[in-house]
């Protein structure tokens, strides 16, 4: 299976299954599951800590690299999917609405190429 043929709602479903079989709802407080987050956010940033952007982008060269930046990477992803199954947050709206956002605060014509507000003024 791939993300061109899994759906969201089948990862849902795979994460909370997961969670069910070993009664762990009562330890995913959002609270916790923010905090579980944060932890493997930061387990995938040591992955790329002290080296170029280029190096970084490099990490797609190497297969064993890529594993485990793919393992942290699945992590931060498995607490988000979980945070949403006990908050009952129909992810895939949360994600449209913030990107609709996005399209407003950052119109395209205006920071094509561009990363901030004063880096448009530049132009």
């Amino acid at each position: 299976m791939s993300d061109a043929t899994t759906t969201l709602a089948e990862l849902k479903r795979l994460v909370e299954d997961f969670v069910d079989r070993r009664d762990w709802h009562r330890f995913h407080a959002p609270k916790n599951l923010a905090m579980s987050m944060a932890i493997e956010a930061a387990e995938l940033m040591e992955h790329f800590q002290w080296i170029s952007a280029e190096e970084s982008r490099r990490a797609a060269d190497d297969p064993q690299r890529l594993a485990a930046i793919g393992e942290e990477l699945a992590d931060v992803l498995c607490y988000a999917l979980a945070m949403s199954n006990e908050l009952g947050l129909d992810l895939a709206s949360a994600i449209r609405g913030k990107i609709a956002k996005n399209e407003q605060k950052y119109p395209a014509d205006e920071y094509r190429g561009r990363y901030g507000p004063e880096d448009t003024k530049k132009g």
